[in-house]
């Protein structure tokens, strides 16, 4: 694959700044080194800087040669996980108990290589916002708390865009999908009291283990007897807890688990019926229950039309065989939802070889050979949306 002479200039370096974020990952809102560094490389390449937005977030200001009041956002995520790191590679985690296991140090670089080939070029109209976001794991919304701290409020974008590496798709691929792309995920937690006792005398406790184990199996009916067969929403339980003793019938058990839905219509209708048949449930087996949702992000959903618009300049850039048109979407969750709800935009995957460790396992590390392939997309984008 050819790339411009800014971009294969700096493609050594690109890979130190990737490796180097890689070996200190930072979890939400703790990010402080990573944005540091980001801050740094964008004053090098002579773009305005803001810091601290939504907490540890970090925007870009880079305006092209000729004057426009276009303006478009590019967004990359910058944490890691709370999860140890099992690659054993030179430039592993050096900080115990945190990993980059989704790819986020290489979205960083792939925008910073961007953010030095058009720095260097200009060659378009109008503003670019290089987004670099906190907190987009483990359901902290860094997406959201950049919003509130007013990101399309003091940085005026017409739309907004974000990309994710994708292990399982050949390197360099894209998918980019009309409409809906990732679900939405929200956790639900059900405590079921009871009447504890003596595990000898059980008619004289009301047992919530049996009611639990009851839920558990009612629960199970919802997705097969309660939504159209053609929509697509999981739920799984992955909590149970209950009891101290063998011999005691405890007084309170616990469910926990997740839903993933792909409308908010959907969303409301499938956790009243989780809250509905819990309750009643509980009450047959003389319980009481009480129901606590922790929201999650909302579905992933591209506007239709900067989808289509992304995938003529993607085929522009790579070639027509470049984009993956069968892929389905996933019953993962992406905060950038938040974004593509207040802007239109897309959210594109772009493929990390058919070989690569899946996300968010111990043994990932992110393809060094698609950096370039980023930042070309990235500077095609902005040149293509901003002539």
């Amino acid at each position: 694959m050819n790339f411009e002479k800014n971009i294969q200039d700096i493609i050594p370096s690109m890979e130190k700044w990737r490796q180097k974020i890689h070996s200190k990952p930072e979890i939400a809102y703790e990010e402080f080194e990573t944005s540091e560094f980001i801050a740094e490389k964008l004053k090098e390449f002579d773009i305005e800087v803001h810091k601290g937005i939504g907490g540890t977030g970090v925007v870009g200001v880079l305006k092209g040669n000729r004057k426009s009041n276009k303006a478009i956002g590019l967004r990359a995520d910058m944490d890691a996980l709370p999860m140890s790191e099992k690659t054993n590679l030179k430039y592993s985690s050096k900080n115990p108990g945190k990993m980059h296991a989704c790819g986020h140090d290489g979205h960083v670089t792939m925008l910073l290589g961007a953010a030095y080939n058009l720095s260097r070029k200009k060659n378009f109209s109008g503003t670019v916002y290089l987004i670099f976001q906190p907190a987009e794991e483990g359901g902290k919304a860094g997406a959201k708390a950049m919003i509130n701290d007013g990101l399309f409020d003091n940085f005026k974008m017409d739309s907004v865009w974000g990309i994710h590496n994708w292990p399982g798709l050949e390197l360099g691929k894209a998918v980019i999908h009309d409409e809906f792309a990732m679900a939405g995920g929200d956790l639900f937690e059900i405590n079921v009291i009871g009447k504890g006792g003596h595990a000898a005398q059980p008619q004289h406790s009301n047992d919530p283990v049996v009611a639990i184990g009851f839920i558990i199996t009612a629960l199970q009916t919802i997705l097969s007897r309660k939504i159209d067969p053609f929509s697509n929403a999981v739920l799984s339980i992955t909590k149970v807890n209950a009891g101290t003793a063998f011999n005691v019938i405890p007084e309170k058990a616990y469910i926990g688990g997740t839903l993933r839905s792909t409308n908010d219509k959907e969303r409301n209708y499938l956790l009243k019926k989780i809250e509905e048949i819990s309750k009643n449930t509980a009450i047959s087996h003389n319980c009481e229950t009480e129901f606590k949702i922790t929201p999650g992000y909302p579905p992933t959903i591209n506007d239709k039309h900067c989808a289509e618009q992304v995938r003529k300049i993607f085929k522009k850039t790579f070639g027509e065989h470049t984009v993956d048109m069968e892929h389905s979407a996933t019953m993962g969750s992406e905060d950038f939802s938040y974004m593509l709800k207040k802007r239109p935009g897309a959210y594109v995957w772009l493929g990390c070889g058919e070989k690569s460790e899946k996300l968010h396992s111990p043994y990932y590390d992110f393809n060094d050979k698609l950096l370039p392939i980023g930042a070309k997309y990235w500077t095609n984008l902005v040149e293509n949306l901003m002539p």
